[in-house]
């Protein structure tokens, strides 16, 4: 790791690998936060009603493609190494964006985005790899933290150049925005060193692979972690699928969705900011399980809150019960990454790649069923936050069992790094 880490610090220093990173991550977050605000322009267009959530499957197949993506990218990172495997995805990202601009029909609309998500993919784990090539435990989840922190930049400025860009051209145009921040990304990496050495790659053998994926999904503390995780993000893609609506329909406020969403952003990143300084006082596993214990709590409440108001509450008790739900994600979502790489160093991109694969597509298919029970109030959302809360507090304390004996001693190398 400590070869990794020179090399970045020598060519790009720390300041700038951490923005680096977190604005390569932000390519798959510009494709879906800068688009929210034409979602009404979206059902407009291909002919679906105002009340309509069936658009937010523009960011359901997005999140599916995200999912083959980095099943596909992370074992071909491995044996290419990372740079390579970036440039891929990114060509494919700029294309699929372009193809979505011009897209003739909803379904075509689909497809596209479905392919963008797996350029997108690339982007995704190559930076969760990189970052696992150059640290480890909780240094990585103080880099993550950083990271994330700075990615959650785009959420609050993304909305506003997506409604900018409404007010002087049509939704299609925010697509070819995010396919030139796309070819700006990929032109900054250019400086990015390699931080997979020759020497530590896994061929690209059936055997091999089939070894490194074993000893992923073989091991009880990265999976418990990892359907955890998976669940928390259901959530999460739910709230980004259906936050403009909730606006527009219950709250007859659609004006002001780039500044709510924008705040909501900044309270992450806020707390993302601060997962930074309690990791320097505590350590991972302990901190990770008191967030889940105000996880638990805030779902809960914010349940009961949208159940007893009918699910119309005023938009002051949305945001009051909604934000300690947001904060209780931003501690959770870059810890709990770090937490199920840890045992997971000898086959950093084949982990990232199941991790995220099991996480975007258990999350997507869990914000597709939160979505698809909406109902004019926010009583389902509400249920979806309670239930979400409870089952990933269970898979937090199946790996938690698990936690001592992969971290007490140092992980067994699978066949496919021999």
């Amino acid at each position: 790791m400590s070869a990794a880490r020179d090399l970045i610090e020598q060519k790009l220093g720390r300041f700038e690998f951490i923005l680096m990173l977190s604005m390569t991550m932000a390519v798959a977050a510009m494709a879906i936060d800068m688009m929210l605000p034409a979602m009404g322009d979206i059902r407009e267009t291909f002919g679906l009603a105002d009340d309509s959530n069936a658009s937010a499957a523009v960011l359901t197949f997005f999140f599916f493609g995200l999912g083959v993506g980095q099943l596909l990218w992370g074992p071909l990172s491995d044996a290419l190494g990372r740079k390579r495997v970036l440039y891929v995805g990114m060509l494919i990202y700029i294309l699929a964006a372009i193809a979505s601009a011009l897209a003739p029909s909803l379904g075509f609309l689909f497809a596209a985005r479905f392919v963008w998500g797996i350029g997108g993919a690339a982007a995704y784990a190559v930076a969760r790899s990189v970052v696992r090539d150059t640290y480890q435990g909780s240094a990585m989840a103080t880099a993550m933290s950083f990271i994330m922190a700075i990615f959650l930049i785009v959420p609050i400025v993304a909305p506003a150049l997506g409604a900018a860009v409404l007010v002087v051209a049509d939704w299609r145009w925010i697509f070819g925005f995010t396919a030139l921040f796309g070819i700006g990304i990929s032109l900054w990496t250019l400086r990015l060193p390699e931080t997979l050495e020759v020497e530590r790659r896994i061929p690209l053998e059936p055997r091999r692979l089939v070894e490194a994926a074993k000893f992923v999904l073989s091991n009880p503390m990265t999976m418990g972690y990892t359907f955890a995780q998976a669940t928390v993000f259901g959530l999460f893609a739910s709230y980004l699928a259906s936050s403009q609506l909730f606006l527009d329909d219950v709250f007859d406020l659609e004006v002001w969705f780039p500044l709510f969403f924008g705040g909501s952003a900044v309270v992450m990143g806020t707390a993302m900011l601060s997962n930074t300084r309690l990791l320097r006082r505590f350590e991972l596993q302990p901190l990770l399980r008191a967030a889940f214990t105000g996880y638990l709590a805030t779902g809960i409440v914010f349940a009961g809150t949208m159940i007893a108001t009918g699910g119309h509450p005023s938009f002051a008790v949305f945001c009051l019960a909604l934000m300690p739900l947001l904060v209780a994600h931003a501690l959770l979502i870059p810890n709990l990454n770090a937490i199920a790489m840890i045992p997971m160093g000898s086959v950093a991109g084949t982990a990232a790649a199941i991790i995220g694969t099991i996480s975007s597509f258990g999350g997507a298919t869990i914000g597709a069923i939160i979505d698809s029970r909406y109902d004019g109030s926010l009583v389902p959302f509400g249920i979806g936050a309670a239930c979400t809360a409870v089952v990933a507090y269970g898979f937090m304390r199946l790996a938690d069992g698990n936690y001592e004996k992969h971290v007490g001693s140092s992980p067994r190398e699978p066949v496919a790094v021999e």
